[in-house]
């Protein structure tokens, strides 16, 4: 097959006319396939259903610690369990005195921190609501959908920072942090970035903890959510995996409070009822407990407390997270080899080849994107919004479309990606023609 860009006006005009009697055939199908949200799969949900019966059989009092004074059926322990602090200190590589442990997501305590912003201040600076221009946050694009909805959320301007194979553009993450003192902190996604699958270079995590900001309370926010995420049989990660550690960069360069640090299990264990923490520096971490003491007298510790039995350190951790890269290496790769099969030879489209995490990243032509999408949802076929890994959901080139695999079951997946694979040639098709 010719690139798209070869063929004469005719022969789109044919091409066009066989991809929609192509997708003719998949309306007529009445499919509902959904790739739009990094959900995990029923079966990925399974692997943790023992962590439901560790304290609810004969033991439960002994391991709730029922009547000494640690009881976790009771009030207190507002910075998580001392094993639940430990297990994050050896995932996010920090000492478990730098970790806070909390509820079931690491979203809630992203808002919890720009709203204490916005309120007090950070470390004793003007609170964000009371300065006379607009607070902003640099946003590397494309980024996660929901990091931009905080911001908007609060009114927090946000400026796109180009996201590079090798993390953000430090040249221009450099120059606005250093020049413009409305900046106040830039989200990250740094291992298996959302929605690329990018692992931010040593230089990148190197010239972060180097930085000098204009703002005295800027921060990194250092969305961590795929610390141990990878999929890629051992020995044949083909990309850089490893992630060098953000703290110990930061206190070599003396920025020994410019980072926050945070994850969760919500893809280790259940999406909607696993354990969520955060890290900082030790001043950070003193300012944010002292916040959190007026919101709640303590974490739901029985939660805490099932996560800590299933997930007693870190090799059980990797352990589990094994199983659950079994689940997602088939289905990661069955997109990729339909997305290779069918548009590799047209010139149309590019697309990541992440090694771990939850999202491949595809790029069509300009202009096309929200036509892809449109066309696919009227074939069943449900994706993330276009324009949604940009801030405001405006995709400057409406290119972007982010792919989550995880959730269909592996042949409705196929099913699925040869729909998008349809609207792709479709969209560019029209382009071309017109």
């Amino acid at each position: 097959m010719k690139a798209y860009t070869e063929l004469t006006h005719e022969e789109l005009a044919l091409e066009l006319a066989s991809e929609q009697e192509r997708y003719r055939d998949y309306l007529a199908r009445d499919l509902k396939l959904n790739m739009a949200r990094g959900k995990p799969s029923p079966e990925q949900l399974d692997l943790s259903l023992p962590l439901l019966d560790l304290v609810l059989g004969d033991r439960a009092a002994e391991l709730l610690h029922a009547g000494a004074a640690d009881d976790y059926r009771n009030y207190g322990g507002l910075t998580g369990l001392p094993a639940l602090r430990e297990l994050f200190g050896a995932l996010l590589e920090v000492p478990a005195s730098n970790v806070i442990v909390g509820g079931n997501a690491s979203l809630s305590l992203m808002y919890n921190l720009i709203a204490l912003a916005m309120t007090h201040g950070v470390l004793g600076s003007t609170p964000w609501v009371s300065l006379e221009r607009k607070p902003a946050f640099l946003c590397p694009v494309p980024g996660y959908d929901r990091h931009f909805s905080i911001c908007e959320f609060f009114g927090i301007e946000m400026i796109p920072v180009p996201l590079l194979p090798t993390g953000p553009d430090m040249y221009t993450v450099e120059t606005l942090v250093t020049t413009d003192e409305r900046i106040k902190g830039i989200w990250c996604v740094p291992r298996f970035s959302n929605p690329t699958g990018c692992v931010y270079s040593d230089e990148t995590v190197e010239r972060f903890a180097n930085l000098k900001p204009a703002a005295r309370d800027f921060r990194i926010y250092w969305d961590n959510a795929y610390a141990v995420h990878e999929f890629a049989q051992p020995g044949q990660a083909s990309d850089k995996t490893t992630l060098l550690n953000l703290k110990n960069a930061c206190d070599r360069a003396g920025n020994h409070n410019l980072w926050y640090q945070f994850t969760s299990t919500s893809k280790i264990t259940f999406a909607g009822g696993g354990i969520a923490a955060m890290a900082s520096s030790e001043e950070n971490i003193e300012s944010i407990t002292s916040a959190l003491s007026m919101q709640t007298i303590g974490p739901d510790k029985i939660n805490q407390q099932r996560h800590a039995l299933f997930l007693p350190d870190l090799a059980a951790v990797h352990e589990h997270m094994a199983k659950q890269a079994a689940f997602l290496r088939p289905r990661f790769a069955a997109v990729l080899r339909v997305l290779e099969a069918g548009l590799a030879e047209t010139g149309i489209g590019e697309w990541t080849t992440p090694q771990g995490g939850y999202f491949i990243s595809f790029n069509g032509p300009p202009r096309t994107a929200k036509r892809t999408v449109e066309l696919a949802a009227q074939a069943g076929v449900v994706l993330t919004p276009a324009g949604a890994t940009y801030p405001y959901g405006r995709d400057p080139r409406d290119s972007n479309i982010r792919i989550a695999p995880s959730y269909p079951a592996l042949e409705e997946l196929e099913l699925a990606a040869e729909v998008l694979v349809t609207c792709v040639r479709i969209a560019a098709l029209e382009q071309l023609i017109q």
